[in-house]
C-alpha cells in the first residue's frame, strides 16, 4: 500500500539535524509498504537525506528532497519511506520500535546508518540497525562535500579559540587608548575620567551580557540578525543587518584615518592630498589581503598586536606613576564643555561588543568561549583606557593640547624619544589590529546573512581558507567610499545608526526573555527579566540620546546619512525579496518568517566538553534534506525522545506547555504560518 501526502503550511514537519532542529514544509511525502534497503543520496541543495531500512523484502530508494515550493525556484523532489507504522506508535530507545511511519530514535552513543541525521541532540554517523526504521545518507553526500547551515556539519575547523576571541573582541571595542584624547579636549579631564569608570558599567557591561547570552543561544554568523529576526521577524531583522554593517564599515574607515595621521607626525609628505589617497587604498589592499587569508591568521596576528600595543603603556604608566599629580583629574570647565562630541567620543570607545557575535558560527566550544571572553575582554578594555588615561593627565596640565597622538607627547615627556615613538608605532599596530577585527566581523556578518538567505547566495562564498571572499570586497569597498571624511564625522555618522540597531537588538533580547523563558540557553545572564530590563534601561536611554540629539539640533549630515540609510534599509529587502520570487538572483533560500523557524534551524550543542561543536556555515540553512516525520504526534515523541536519551532538547525542562505551543497544531505563536 502507498500513500502520499502533501503536508499543510500549518503543519511544519520537525526534524533533527546532527545537533539542530530544522522545518520542513510543503513537501510531498509517499510511504511505502515492503522494505528492504533505503538508500540515500545527497541533496542538490547541500544537505543530505537518507532512505529508510525497510522491514521486508524488496527495495526503496529515498532521493534527497527540498521543501521549497516551486514559486522560489526550487527543486522539489520525493522521498520514500520504509515500513509504515500505525499512526499511534511512540519511538522507543531501542532500535526495534519506530515512531509513525518513520526513523527509530538510537541509543545514546549508537549510531544511525549513513550518520544522515540524528534524532536528539548529538551527533551520529554510522549505523545502527535493527527492525526496519534507520536513516541511511551521508553528510557528506555523495561526493563527499555536503555543506550545511547552522543545521548542519561541515569539516571545516573552528578556528577562534579563547585567547584569539579575547583579542579580537579588545579589538572590535578598543585597541588601546587611542582616540581617546578628544574626550579630554571636547569634554574635560574630570567628565573623562568619570566617563571611562561610569559608562562600561552603564553600556559595555550590560552589551557584553547580552552578546554573550544571545551569541550562544544563537552560535552562528548572522549573529544579531538571528536575534532580531526571531523576535521580530526577517523584515527588522534585515533592518538589523543593514545598520550594523553601515555603521561597521563607516567605523572601519576611522583606522585607516588615524593611522594616517599618526605617521604624518613623522612623515609630512603624507599631507599631500595624493599621496594620503594613495595611501588609504594601499592600507586598505593590503589588510584586505591579511583578511581574505583567514580568521586563524587575523585571531594569532591580534594576540601579538595586542602584547605590542598595551606593553609601551605598561611602561608609561610604570615610568610615570611617581610624577602623577592627582589634582589634575579633577579639572573641569563646565562652560567650555561641547557635550555631543564628547559623548559620541566616549560612546565610540566603548562600544561594538556585539561585532564578536558575527563569529559565532566559527568559535570554539561557544557556550563557554563567549561568556570568558567577553569577561576578559571587558577587564582588558577598561584598564586599557583608564589607566593610561590617569598616567597622562596626572603628568600633563594643558587640557587643549589633548588631540589625536597626544599620548606620544606623554610619553616623551615620562621616557624620552624612545617611549614616544614606541607608543607611535603602538598606534599604527593598533589601527591595523581594529581594522582587521572590524573587517572580519562585518564580512562574516553579511555571509551570515547570505546563509540565513536575507542576502544573495554570492555573499556565502567561501574561499579556500574559509573567508567570505565577496563580503570581505563589498567591505572593503564601503570602507574607501567613507574614507575622506575626518575622524570626528566619521564618529557622529556611524554612531546615529549604530544606536538605532542596539535599540532593536536589547527589544529583543527582552522579548526573548519575556515570550520564550525556557529555551535553551547555553550561558544566561544570572538576572530575572525584570533585573535585565532595569539593567538595560540607562543604556536604552543613552541609545535614544544619541539618535535624537543630532535631530533636535538639526545636524544635516547626520540626518542625511541616517535618512537614508533607513531608506535604503526599508526598500532593499522587500527588492530582495521580489529577486528571489522572479528568480533574478540566486539565493541559499527563504528567510525564516518566525521563531519557530528560527528554534528549528539553530545549533545548540548538547555537551560541548564530551561532543565538540561541529563547524558551521556552508550552504543553505533551509535546504533541509530530510527522512523524518510527517505527522504531528511524532514531533512531541521526537521531543521526548531526545530528553529520553539524556540530549538537550531546545527548551529547559519545565517549558513543556511552551515547547509544545510551538508544535503543529498546539496553537502559540507562529501556528499560524505564511505562505511563502
Amino acid at each position: 500500500m502507498s500513500l502520499n501526502r502533501r503536508t499543510s503550511v500549518d503543519e511544519p514537519i520537525l526534524l533533527h539535524s546532527y545537533d539542530s532542529v530544522s522545518v520542513c514544509s510543503e513537501v510531498e511525502l509517499a510511504d511505502t509498504t515492503g522494505g528492504g534497503t533505503g538508500t540515500g543520496t545527497h541533496s542538490p541543495l547541500g544537505q543530505d537525506s537518507g532512505g529508510l531500512d525497510g522491514g521486508g523484502g524488496g527495495e526503496s530508494d529515498g532521493s534527497a528532497f527540498s521543501h521549497f515550493s516551486q514559486q522560489h525556484g526550487h527543486k522539489r523532489e520525493h522521498q520514500q519511506l520504509g515500513d509504515k507504522q500505525p499512526q499511534g506508535a511512540s519511538p522507543r530507545r531501542s532500535g526495534s520500535s519506530k515512531a509513525p511511519g518513520f526513523a527509530t530514535i538510537a541509543e545514546e552513543g549508537e549510531r544511525l546508518d549513513g550518520g544522515g541525521f540524528s534524532f536528539g541532540f548529538r551527533p551520529a554517523n554510522g549505523s545502527a540497525s535493527g527492525g526496519g526504521g534507520s536513516l541511511a545518507g551521508s553528510p557528506r553526500g555523495s561526493a563527499g562535500s555536503g555543506r550545511g547551515g547552522p543545521g548542519s556539519l561541515s569539516e571545516r575547523a573552528k578556528p577562534l579559540s579563547l585567547l584569539p576571541l579575547i583579542a579580537l573582541i579588545f579589538y572590535d571595542v578598543s585597541g588601546g587608548p587611542f582616540g581617546i584624547e578628544d574626550a579630554v579636549s571636547k569634554g574635560a579631564p574630570l567628565l573623562a575620567v568619570l566617563g571611562f569608570i561610569i559608562l562600561p558599567l552603564v553600556w559595555s557591561v550590560p552589551e557584553a551580557l547580552v552578546t554573550a547570552e544571545l551569541a550562544t543561544t544563537f552560535p552562528e554568523n548572522s549573529g544579531y540578525v538571528a536575534w532580531v529576526t526571531a523576535a521580530f521577524g526577517p523584515f527588522w531583522g534585515f533592518q538589523k543587518g543593514l545598520y550594523a554593517w553601515v555603521s561597521g564599515v563607516t567605523d572601519n574607515a576611522v583606522y585607516p584615518v588615524l593611522f594616517l595621521n599618526y605617521l604624518q607626525e613623522v612623515a609630512p609628505v603624507l599631507e599631500d592630498y595624493w599621496a594620503r589617497l594613495v595611501f588609504l587604498l594601499a592600507f586598505n589592499l593590503a589588510l584586505t589581503y591579511l583578511n581574505y587569508r583567514g580568521l586563524h591568521v587575523v585571531g594569532e596576528v591580534a594576540i601579538g598586536m595586542t602584547a605590542f600595543t598595551l606593553l609601551p603603556f605598561v611602561v608609561m604608566c610604570l615610568l610615570g606613576l611617581p610624577h602623577v599629580r592627582p589634582s589634575n583629574w579633577l579639572v573641569v570647565d563646565w562652560g567650555e564643555v561641547q557635550w555631543l562630541p564628547f559623548l559620541n567620543i566616549m560612546f565610540w570607545n566603548l562600544n561594538y561588543w556585539d561585532s564578536v557575535s558575527c563569529l559565532a558560527g566559527e568559535v570554539q566550544n561557544p557556550s563557554k568561549t563567549f561568556p570568558r571572553a567577553l569577561a576578559g575582554a571587558v577587564v582588558l578594555v577598561v584598564a586599557a583606557y583608564l589607566l593610561p588615561l590617569l598616567v597622562g593627565l596626572g603628568v600633563t596640565a594643558r587640557t587643549a593640547d589633548w588631540e589625536l597622538g597626544y599620548f606620544a607627547a606623554v610619553g616623551q615627556t615620562v621616557g624620552g624619544k624612545w617611549l614616544a615613538w614606541w607608543i607611535v608605532a603602538a598606534a599604527a599596530v593598533s589601527q591595523i589590529g581594529q581594522f582587521e577585527a572590524e573587517m572580519s566581523s562585518d564580512s562574516f556578518q553579511l555571509q551570515g546573512m547570505a546563509e540565513r538567505g536575507f542576502l544573495p547566495a554570492l555573499f556565502n562564498k567561501r574561499s579556500k581558507h574559509g573567508t567570505p571572499v565577496y563580503a570581505i570586497l563589498a567591505s572593503s569597498v564601503g570602507i574607501m567610499g567613507m574614507a575622506s571624511f575626518d575622524f570626528i564625522q566619521i564618529v557622529e555618522l556611524l554612531n546615529c545608526v549604530y544606536c538605532m540597531g542596539q535599540l532593536l537588538e536589547f527589544f529583543a533580547f527582552l522579548w526573548l526573555r519575556v515570550r520564550y523563558p525556557s529555551l535553551h540557553r547555553p550561558y544566561r545572564i544570572p538576572l530575572p527579566t525584570w533585573a535585565c530590563a532595569c539593567m538595560l534601561g540607562p543604556a536604552c536611554l543613552l541609545l535614544a540620546g544619541l539618535v535624537v540629539v543630532p535631530w533636535v539640533m538639526g545636524d544635516v549630515a547626520v540626518i542625511a546619512f541616517t535618512f537614508g540609510t533607513v531608506a535604503v534599509g526599508a526598500a532593499l529587502h522587500p527588492l530582495l525579496q521580489l529577486a528571489r520570487q522572479r528568480g533574478w538572483i540566486a539565493f541559499e533560500g527563504t528567510t525564516p518568517l518566525e521563531f519557530k523557524e528560527m528554534l528549528y534551524t539553530m545549533y545548540v550543542p548538547p555537551d560541548e566538553e564530551a561532543t565538540p561543536a561541529p563547524p558551521l556555515g556552508g550552504s543553505s540553512i533551509n535546504a533541509t534534506a530530510a527522512a523524518a516525520a510527517a505527522a504531528p504526534t511524532y514531533v512531541a515523541a521526537v521531543y521526548d525522545s531526545a530528553a529520553e536519551v539524556g540530549t538537550q532538547p531546545p527548551f529547559e525542562p519545565g517549558g513543556d506547555a511552551e515547547r509544545r505551543s510551538l508544535l503543529p497544531g498546539g496553537g502559540g505563536t507562529g501556528g499560524e504560518r505564511r505562505r511563502r
